[in-house]
């Protein structure tokens, strides 16, 4: 048998391999996973908390009453500081008016009912809290924060599926009183209801065709529940409703801003548990 001839073509050149593209590597000016927290009071406020803060950002050249404070607050926690210019900034917080200060705290840990009931205990007044049944924009959810701070709220529960949660935007729209309210984030409302009621609360919505909120009972162990920005209640939470209340309006708009009528609501609440004599 003949010997099998060599192949004298030049061998082939071998597809280049594609290189992985590098990991954005974590530098003294890159914060590390959590939350930004935006703007001057928030800022004050999460230093204030007991929160973990990773690092503590402001703009070059910035000073001011306000400014001091985040700085002696930084120093007296031993966080870093860092200067920046104002483009890092922007580009930290995508734009978002930072006011010159950005805090680069731990992610915030959701509460439990436990502690919304142990906050109600702590001061000796029966539990009120706000259940948001589908609230989506951040700055309802951040002004109806700090509403409920402002009113003595003892906490707010929110679901887990297609709903906003504790986002940096948040934080700024409530301006610190994030770091006051505790907020409970359950799977299933309708459920967290139904368990909240054995242990002897009573719910209210709110909806166009209830009760005159001047005319609703709001003492003792009460739920004040708010629906979707567009859609109101859903059915099922609906359904477990011990009363409605609604805020009767004289003009051509015959709807509110989701945390407006929280607001007006829970002042309501606030009123009536808190007489003047």
């Amino acid at each position: 048998m003949s010997e099998r001839k060599r192949n004298n073509k030049p061998p082939r050149n071998k597809r280049p391999q594609k290189r992985r593209p590098k990991q954005p590597r974590e530098t003294p000016e890159t914060p590390a996973d959590g939350d930004l927290i935006a703007g001057r009071n928030p800022a004050i406020e999460t230093l204030k908390s007991e929160r973990d803060i990773n690092k503590v950002f402001i703009q070059d050249g910035l000073s001011g009453t306000k400014i001091d404070e985040v700085v002696q607050l930084t120093k007296d926690r031993r966080i870093q500081l860092s200067f920046v210019p104002k483009t890092k900034l922007d580009q930290l917080v995508d734009g978002a008016n930072h006011q010159g200060v950005v805090v680069a705290a731990s992610a915030m840990d959701y509460a439990t009912i436990d502690d919304l009931f142990q906050a109600a205990e702590e001061r000796g007044e029966a539990p009120f809290f706000v259940l948001l049944d589908g609230v989506e924009d951040p700055h309802n959810l951040g002004s109806i924060l700090r509403t409920a701070d402002a009113t003595g709220v003892h906490g707010i529960i929110i679901p887990k599926r297609r709903a906003v949660g504790l986002t940096a935007t948040v934080a700024k729209a409530s301006t610190g009183a994030i770091e006051h309210v505790p907020v409970a984030r359950v799977t299933n409302l309708v459920q967290t209801i139904q368990e909240l009621k054995d242990r002897g609360m009573w719910f209210f919505g709110t909806d166009m065709k209830g009760q005159d909120y001047r005319e609703w009972k709001a003492e003792g162990s009460i739920g004040l529940v708010i629906g979707n920005e567009g859609k109101g209640l859903s059915r099922l939470v609906k359904e477990q409703m011990d009363g409605m209340v609604t805020i009767p309006m004289t003009g051509h708009v015959q709807s509110l801003n989701a945390s407006v009528a929280a607001a007006l609501l829970m002042y309501e609440g606030y009123r009536q548990r808190n007489p003047l004599n």
